[in-house]
């Protein structure tokens, strides 16, 4: 892993569990990590409730926009964290991978997103603190 490594947040649609990720991570790490995020199946536009409830911890996301997985974006990061894309997402040796059961935001009340939201934070923190050992 380079001084500063990059991190690959996967799920289906790129609206929801991976945006509040990344924007998690952007928070927690600043620019001592290159963050980035895809979908297998990207959707039109980020989950507005996702929106709302990075929103209500003081997190902008609105600027993103869901992006297709590329193979490119994968063989260039150094950890790729899955979320639910399955079969979809590359497997490239040599990386570190996690897969993050989460709840699928889609179609859930802000209270259940709420929920996800801090599990993401809590796995978002752990993974800033091994990618500073």
């Amino acid at each position: 892993m380079s001084s500063k490594p990059t991190v690959l947040f996967v799920c289906v649609h790129n609206a929801g569990r991976s945006q509040m990720a990344a924007g998690w991570l952007r928070h927690l790490a600043g620019d001592t990590v290159e963050v980035r995020s895809a979908g297998s199946e990207p959707a039109d536009h980020i989950n507005p409730v996702a929106v709302a409830a990075m929103r209500e911890v003081g997190i902008d996301i609105t600027d993103q926009t869901p992006a297709k997985l590329t193979w490119d974006a994968a063989e260039a990061s150094d950890v790729i964290i899955t979320m639910g894309c399955g079969d979809a997402c590359p497997v490239f040796p040599g990386k570190r991978y996690e897969d993050w059961r989460l709840i699928d935001p889609a179609g859930q009340p802000l209270d259940v997103v709420r929920q996800v939201r801090d599990d993401i934070r809590a796995r978002v923190q752990e993974l800033v603190d091994t990618l500073r050992t």
